[in-house]
This record gives structure tokens, sequence and C-alpha cells, in this order.
């Protein structure tokens, strides 16, 4: 209708009165007056007295010369009477002619003019909000034209009680329209966001539709920021995430799942490449929006230990890398089992149909999750055992690698928990095949959850040796450090376990598993990993009490301290208990020649040495003597200074009458090799605990 129903004039702005009058007038029609019922009639001035205190900067009708226009800034149009407002009658679109000239108001408007048209809609809004139609946009946008310039207190509360008002109704349109100008981050819609979450009676209604809008965009889209941004901005107000309640599972995988796409998707050129958690200020890219507001997320119901847990587990850092973020959802599944078991059956139930969703990031994010919350006997009880023993087993035959890593990550999980033994028949198979895998995670997986079971009760430790036996002592030759850590970390406690048998004399698969891998646990000693050194020492150990060497002393010491006068007391006494093994331990030996860590070859040729030195003629054959010290000839002008030193006393050892006398008599005519103390960083004790040694 041109002009409206009041007959106003749309080009221009509407003064405070004659708003003041339209929602009087709209009130009147439906017998609901503006403020609490009066208890008898009212003089004029006093009706008016609230409005003059809105706008006591501006000029009254009676300052204003007869006949002349008003020229209040406030009132950019001949306003319309207020008497014509109050004699009419309601009518269909009387609320959408007020939201449109209050939107120009709000928009062109001064201080008090704002204040009062909030004032006047807000209190026509919350009676007849419903009927609004399109103009909710134009409102939003004459909202955040005039907040920022009003003062704090009632002007501003005034204003952000409009926006409260427009949501309760309808509260899609203003996600929408608040969404639409988020982009690029603005204070304004930052205050608009925090103050729709304070309201409770529609933040729970907004949060489902900025996790609707969350949903229905794609990865780094434009979209997907600003109700990421909405989303951080919202749930960082005190008391907003209780809204969360019903649908907290269901925001908490669509962060998750967000930052999925966000490792694997483009980047936008103005995002940083690594965000680092210690920035401080507001975030800019998209992958820190989400961060913060998982972070907002679990700290507002409580879970500020979850929140505290990945920061020193680096979880965050792994949650936002490309080849690292499902690593960091089983973190956050670990941590959330450990500090927040109250959502875990909500969301253990919101994954199960995520599991085939045709979204690979859902459904990778969605088998992550499901995997860690496996540690949770509460959790796990959910679903049969026979149904998750069946679903792991055939993510075992998928053709990616990154699904059987995760199935192997579920069964050790499912082997921490009582009364899983049983199901030993299924597990051996799946994870003892996995050591042949040439994916190292998978390895690695495959280890962890074998000790788990090794740790139960009743471990089948004669059911494992022999099947261990043909895999476990290739790996760590070759393989990553974390992946030598666990291989020696499990024969030691396939050793541990299996103690009481070896000590009444069982010569089985264990005690053959112990020799084959003695020579690789000598020599992990010396090995630059920290985790590998310090595991080979502990399985040592293990081996030593279960098989009564006796050697635990020296065997702590050349750890330590890499004494040569230690190892030889080692290589003497193995000779003498296991003679016939000899031939293997220097044949094993000379494969770590030629390792390309200089500490390892350098460990080897001094430890061939003193195998050599020990040696018993009988049991050497000349051939392979003739390889061992053609090996250790080419050693001698080894790039190494230390391993070209270590190699010349070894080779020396060589002569027309070496090995050719007995036994007892060559070590007695033969001076034993002295070698030069290691260039190498020992594990001191001092060292291993940061001490400097001073005090």
């Amino acid at each position: 209708m041109a002009g409206g129903m009041w007959g106003l004039d749309w080009g221009h702005p509407t003064g405070t009165l004659t708003l003041t009058a339209l929602a009087e007038g709209i009130r009147s029609g439906q017998r609901q007056p503006l403020g609490p019922p009066s208890t008898g009639p009212q003089p004029e001035s006093q009706e008016l007295g609230s409005q003059a205190e809105l706008q006591d900067q501006a000029p009254t009708d009676s300052e204003a010369e007869p006949g002349s226009r008003t020229t209040d800034p406030i009132a950019g149009c001949e306003p319309c009477s207020p008497h014509d407002a109050f004699q009419s009658s309601w009518e269909e679109g009387a609320l959408s002619d007020l939201a449109l000239h209050t939107a120009a108001c709000l928009e062109e408007a001064g201080f008090a003019g704002t204040q009062a048209t909030a004032l006047t809609l807000s209190s026509a809004l919350e009676a007849h909000g419903a009927q609004l139609g399109d103009q909710v946009h134009a409102l939003v946008r004459g909202l955040l034209a005039q907040v920022p310039s009003l003062a704090e207190g009632r002007p501003r509360r005034a204003a952000l009680r409009v926006l409260s008002a427009l949501a309760l109704e309808h509260a899609q349109e203003v996600v929408w329209a608040l969404l639409s100008r988020s982009l690029p981050p603005d204070r304004a819609a930052a205050e608009l966001w925090r103050s729709l979450s304070r309201n409770q009676r529609v933040n729970g209604q907004v949060l489902v539709q900025l996790l609707w809008a969350l949903k229905g965009a794609a990865g780094p889209e434009p979209e997907a920021l600003a109700a990421t941004r909405a989303l951080g901005e919202m749930l960082a107000v005190s008391g907003c995430v209780g809204a969360t309640r019903g649908f907290y599972p269901h925001l908490l995988l669509a962060l998750v799942t967000q930052l999925h796409e966000l490792a694997h998707g483009a980047r936008s050129p103005d995002s940083p490449k690594v965000w680092a958690p210690s920035h401080r200020g507001p975030p800019h890219s998209h992958v820190s929006c989400a961060v913060e507001a998982l972070k907002a997320l679990l700290t507002g119901d409580g879970g500020r230990m979850v929140v505290t847990c990945m920061e020193q587990a680096g979880g965050w850092r792994r949650l936002v890398g490309a080849h690292t973020h499902l690593e960091g959802v089983l973190l956050l599944a670990s941590a959330m089992v450990a500090h927040a078991d109250h959502h875990l059956r909500g969301l253990f139930a919101d994954l199960l149909p995520r599991l085939r969703s045709a979204n690979d990031p859902q459904r990778l994010t969605a088998m992550a999750f499901f995997t860690g919350l496996l540690q949770s006997r509460p959790t796990a009880r959910l679903l049969r055992e026979d149904v998750i023993l069946e679903r792991l087993r055939t993510w075992q035959g998928d053709s990616e690698p990154t699904v059987r890593w995760l199935g192997l990550l579920g069964l050790g999980h499912l082997a921490l928990n009582q009364g899983k033994v049983r199901h030993v028949g299924t597990l051996l198979p799946a994870l003892l095949g996995a050591l042949g895998e040439g994916d190292v995670r998978l390895v690695g997986a495959a280890l962890g959850a074998l000790r788990r079971l090794l740790m139960q009760r009743r471990a089948p430790v004669r059911l494992l040796s022999p099947e261990v036996r043909p895999s476990l002592p290739p790996l760590p030759a070759g393989a990553r450090d974390s992946v030598r850590a666990s291989a020696v970390g499990l024969l030691g406690t396939l050793v541990r376990q299996g103690q009481s048998g070896l000590r009444v004399g069982l010569r089985g698969p264990l005690r053959k598993l112990i020799l084959q891998s003695l020579v690789t646990l000598l020599l992990r000693l010396h090995d630059p990993s920290r985790d590998a050194a310090e595991s080979s020492e502990w399985t040592l150990a293990r081996c030593d009490q279960a098989l009564r060497w006796g050697l635990l002393e020296e065997m702590v010491t050349v750890a330590h301290y890499d004494s040569p006068e230690a190892l030889s007391r080692v290589c003497r006494r193995l000779v003498q208990l296991y003679p016939n093994h000899l031939p293997r331990f220097l044949s094993q030996t000379q494969g770590y020649l030629r390792s390309p860590q200089d500490p390892l070859r350098r460990a080897a040729t001094v430890l061939l040495g003193f195998l050599i030195y020990h040696a018993s003629p009988s049991r050497v054959s000349q051939e392979l003597l003739d390889s061992l010290f053609q090996d250790l000839g080419q050693l001698r002008s080894d790039p190494q200074p230390a391993v070209a030193a270590a190699a010349h006393v070894a080779d020396r050892r060589r002569g027309p009458g070496f090995l050719r006398l007995p036994w007892r008599r060559a070590s007695s005519v033969q001076p034993a090799p002295l070698y030069d103390d290691s260039p190498f960083q020992r594990r001191s004790l001092a060292g291993r605990w940061g001490s400097s040694g001073t005090h």
C-alpha cells in the first residue's frame, strides 16, 4: 500500500512520537496497554511524560514556532497525529508498517530517538511479533547501524531488547540476517550475538539455527565461518551452554567434523598456515574460530579439565593438522572419558549413524570418536560385544589404512575391559596380521593392543609367544622410534607375564624369543631415541630376572654410562650360558654394522669385538669370521671417527693365532680390547631427570 496504512511518507524516517502513537494504536486495537494496567484516568501530560524523558534534548511541539515544520533530527519527516493513530483500528500489516518505519529511524535517528523507538517496537513485538514478515532484515540492519553509537546502560539495553523480541518469533530470520553481516568481523554483530546468548528465552532457538547453518555450509565457505564465529561468541557467555541440552553431542561433533574438513580443505589466503593456541586476542582464521568455539562448549559445561588435558597432550595442535586430526580426536575422546563422562551416552548414540556416512570427514571423525569411547566400560556396554567386535573386524578388511588403524586401536581398547579375554581367538589374528603391515601406525596400534591384552589376568602367554616370535624381532631394526619402543616393551611384558613358566624350566617359544631378540636389546641401549633405549633397558631387566643371568648391574651400567668393561662381562656371561647361540649372536650383530645411525654402528662394532674375544673357536666357522673381519675392515674408513676407531680396535683381534688356541688360553693370551669413550650422549640418571650435575 502506498504510504502504509497510516498514510505516512515512506521516504523519511519516522519521529519518536509518531512511532509511539503507532505502537499504542496497535496495542489499543488489541486492548493490550503498553505499560502496567492503569488504576485511573491519567492526564495527557502524565501520559507523555515518559516520552519527554527519552528525548529531553529534542524540542517539543509547544516550543516550535507556529506553522513551522519540526527541525528535530530524530523526526526526519512530518509526524502523523497521535490522535489519528489512536482512532485507527487494528488491521493486517500494521506491525509491518511499524517495523519498516522503525528500521528507518534506527538507521538515521539520533541517540534519544533510537532508545524511544527501540522500547516502543520491543513492546509491540512481544505482543504481535509472530505477524512480522520480511522486515526482520531491515530491523537487524538498523540495530547494527545504531548499537555502536549508543552509550552503555538503558539505551543500549533497549536496542538489544528489540533483537531478542524478534528472535523469539523469527529465530531463523534473525540468525541469517546477522550471519550476513558478521563477515568481516564486526563488533556490533558480536555484541548482538552475545545479547541473544544472555536471553534464556531465545538462546536455545538461536543455537539450533546456528547448528543447522554450520551443517548446511561446506567446509571453508564464508557461511560456515560466520556461523562458527557466532557460536564462539554465544558459547563464551556464561550459562549459555546450558541451552544446548538435547543437542550438545550433535553440536560437538559438528565442530570437530568441521575441523577435519578445514584440515583437509583449501585455506583462505589470509588465514595462517599454523594456528598457535597461545595467541591472544580474537581469533581471525576459520580454524582458530572453530577451536575457540569447541573450547567454549567444553568449558561452559564443566569440562575445563578436558580442555586442560588437550593442551597438555598437544591435542589442539593435532586436531587442526591435516595428518594428525584423528589423533587429536582420539585424545579428545580419551579426555572426555576421564573428565566428561556425563555426555558419553548421548555422544555414542549420535555417532552410530555417522559411521556409515558417505561424507569422509564425518565418517572418519565418527570412527575415531567411536574408537576412543570404547575406553569407557559403561559406554561400550551400550552395544553388545559381538556387535562391536564385528564392526571392528569389518574395519580390518577396509582398503583404507586409516580405517584399519582405527579398528586396531578399538580392539586394543576392548582388551582393556574385563571379560574380553574370551575373545582372544578373534583379537589375535587381526592384531598379529597387522604386524606385517607397511604402515607404521598399524604396526604401532597392533603392538599397543597386544600389550594391553597381555596385561589381562590369565593372559594367553603360551598361545601368543609362538605367534609373535616370527614377527617381533625384525620390527626394531627399521621401524620408527615409537614402534621400536612399543615392540621392545611388548617383549618385556610378555617375559614378565610368562616369568613363572620360565623359572620352572620351560624351554619353549618364549625362551627362544628372548634369545632371538637379545642382540637387538643390547644394541638398542644406544638407540638415539630415548624411549626405545629406556624400553630396551626395562625389557633386559625383565629378561635377566626371568632367566637369572645375574647381569642386571652390568646392563644398567652399559645403558647409562656406555661402559666397555661392563659390556665385556655381559658378553662373557652370555657366551658361557649359550655357546650354541654364538653364531646367531655374531650374525645379528654384523647386520647392525651397516646401520645408518652412527651410535648403533659403533655399538655393534664394540659388541662384535667382545663377542669375538670371548668366543670359543669350536663354535665359530672360519667362513663367518672372514665375513665379520671383512666388514670390520671396511668400517676402518667410516666417515664417523668414533666408528672407525672402534673398528680399528676390533679388527686388530685378527691374527695368525687368533681363535686357533683353546678357548680358555685364547682369552688369557690375547689382551682385552680397549675402546675409547663414546662421543655420543649418554643417558645417565642425572641427564634423565634434567639435572646439570652441579648443586
